[in-house]
């Protein structure tokens, strides 16, 4: 299995560098150059890991992984900068990094500090199991439960409503759910992604969930945790 990657880096040279270095060892290397375009991307779709670099142009490395790990907190950081002072460090890692790596590394080092974090999230039980209040996802059992309560989810519905979770209080267009769950170009003659919110919500109300899916209109549907 093909591990990706997202770098965030506005050193040209450096990406490059990286990306064939990466790649070279088997993962898929997506570049991008700002922290803009890396939470835009995150938006689509989630890697195994990110590569951040501190010093971007318009929103900081910081400011990014503050972001993303208030969005996506089980996502693996691993931030870059050429600022090696204690303060610097500190900042990254009180933003949510888990790793820091000041410039000039070896590149021998990057691979085992990537390979450390992945392995860490490999393991960690916050990785395969989403909790909001009393909802329960186990996104390797497939089960789902609210308190003692299971929901009988179809295959569908449980991928449906394991990306709301991950995207807590974002508002979701049907392009990017139907892109996101089905996998499939968007179809304007199907009703699909209401036909199945509808589903989810009156078996969340069933059994008895305070989370809610929310219609955002003109736009979607945002996830609204139960203890909001």
């Amino acid at each position: 299995m093909v591990t990706p990657i997202l770098l965030v880096e506005d050193e040209a040279e450096m990406a490059s560098l990286l990306q064939q270095g990466l790649e070279e060892e088997g993962y898929t290397v997506e570049w991008v150059l700002t922290g803009e375009e890396a939470l835009a991307r995150l938006e689509r779709k989630q890697p195994a890991l990110l590569v951040l670099d501190v010093r971007l142009p318009g929103m900081d490395g910081v400011e990014v992984c503050r972001q993303v790990r208030s969005r996506w907190p089980a996502l693996p950081i691993l931030m870059l900068t050429a600022l090696d002072a204690v303060e610097d460090r500190v900042r990254g890692l009180r933003a949510g990094a888990d790793d820091y790596l000041p410039k000039p590394f070896a590149f021998e080092e990057l691979l085992a500090r990537m390979e450390a974090l992945l392995r860490r999230s490999a393991h960690s039980p916050s990785r395969h199991v989403l909790r909001d209040g009393s909802l329960v996802l186990d996104l390797r059992a497939r089960t789902a439960s609210c308190g003692t309560h299971p929901l009988s989810l179809s295959p569908r519905e449980f991928d449906l409503l394991a990306h709301f979770m991950q995207h807590p209080r974002q508002a979701l267009s049907r392009l990017q759910l139907y892109r996101e769950v089905w996998g499939h170009d968007f179809d304007h003659g199907t009703n699909l992604v209401e036909v199945y919110v509808s589903y989810l919500r009156r078996k969340l109300q069933e059994a008895g969930c305070r989370s809610r899916i929310v219609t955002v209109w003109g736009r979607g549907y945002r996830y609204e945790p139960a203890e909001e």
